[in-house]
């Protein structure tokens, strides 16, 4: 069954909720594997061992919940760079619109036990800052979109900075690939016009 299951197409994005869906399994994808493959690799030998150390499984715990809100970011700009060539002149209102649509993916889910309320609303507020700011210059490809975001992303794996070797070109490089092929998953499955005009009006009401 699980066989059938890799040859069945995934259902397109033709809701808000759908696609609202989409930003979170994909944000979580993106930034938890790459690192989980990061820990397995930099632990060598002694990974079966090591992830399932308390302190270190802990520590990667705080890692993937400060890494999901960059996911988010980088996903929905992702959403946003397919969306706007079908809103003309409603660009400014439709990235308000996905804008919240993000914000409620984020909002999914309760405070984060290692990171505590005010670190975490600071995140949100931070993560609404950089949505904003999409506005400002054209829409990027897929493979640019991690620029900004690849530093910050590897400083967040579980391992003492002293412990960190120079692989942050690596997590440049997986992030940029990974974004490339979820644009061309995301071209293929999303009714761009038609969530285009639900987000002019104002979403349809089944987000959550």
């Amino acid at each position: 069954m699980a066989l059938l299951g890799f040859f069945r197409r995934k259902p397109p994005i033709r809701r808000i909720k759908e696609l609202a869906d989409f930003i979170d399994e994909q944000s979580a994808y993106l930034t938890q594997k790459g690192i989980y493959d990061y820990s397995q690799a930099r632990s060598g030998p002694f990974a079966k061992t090591f992830l399932n150390e308390p302190a270190f499984l802990a520590a990667l715990d705080k890692s993937r919940w400060q890494a999901y809100p960059l996911g988010l970011a980088m996903i929905g700009e992702l959403v946003e760079g397919v969306l706007r060539p079908q809103a003309g002149n409603d660009a400014g209102l439709i990235l308000d619109e996905l804008t919240d649509v993000v914000l409620s993916v984020f909002d999914r889910y309760p405070v984060p036990a290692p990171l505590g309320k005010e670190a975490w609303l600071d995140i949100r507020g931070e993560l609404a800052l950089k949505l904003d700011r999409i506005r400002m210059h054209p829409p990027k490809r897929a493979i640019d979109i991690p620029e900004s975001y690849s530093k910050r992303y590897f400083n967040l794996m579980p391992f003492h900075k002293d412990m960190l070797t120079a692989d942050e070109p690596t997590a440049r490089g997986y992030l940029r690939i990974q974004l490339a092929n979820l644009h061309e998953e995301l071209v293929k499955r999303i009714d761009a016009p038609g969530i285009v005009e639900l987000l002019r009006k104002g979403g349809d009401d089944d987000r959550g």
